[in-house]
C-alpha cells in the first residue's frame, strides 16, 4: 500500500496527463493559445487548483477523490475535473490504451 505521499504523487501524475489529454483535444486542437506547460490558461489553473487540494488533502490514508467524503472541490471544479476525467478515459479506451489506463489505477 502506498503512503500519502506516494498516492499524492501518483494522482498528480494521473490528473496532469488526464487533463494534458483533454486540453489538447478540446482547446489546443481547436486554436486556443497554449498557456503554459502545453496547457490552455483554464487547463493550467485548473491543474493547479487540483495540486493545491491533493497537497492540502487532511485525510490519511488519502482516498480516490471521487470516494472522499470530504469532496473540497469547489461545484464548478468538481464538475469540471469529473468532465476531463470522462472524456480522458473513454479516449484511452477508445484508442486501444487500456494498458495505460490500468496502469494509472493499479
Amino acid at each position: 500500500m502506498k503512503n500519502k505521499q506516494e498516492k499524492i504523487k501518483h494522482d498528480k501524475k494521473v490528473i496532469k496527463n488526464f487533463i494534458k489529454l483533454y486540453c489538447r483535444k478540446n482547446h489546443l486542437e481547436k486554436g486556443v493559445e497554449v498557456y503554459k506547460d502545453d496547457l490552455c490558461k483554464d487547463c493550467y489553473e485548473l491543474l493547479n487548483y487540483a495540486y493545491m487540494k491533493l497537497d492540502n488533502c487532511p485525510l490519511d490514508p488519502k482516498p480516490m477523490c471521487k470516494k472522499c467524503l470530504i469532496h473540497c472541490y469547489s461545484k464548478k471544479n468538481k464538475e469540471k475535473i469529473k468532465q476531463i476525467m470522462k472524456f480522458s478515459g473513454l479516449y484511452l479506451i477508445k484508442h486501444g490504451r487500456i494498458d495505460l489506463l490500468l496502469h494509472y489505477y493499479f
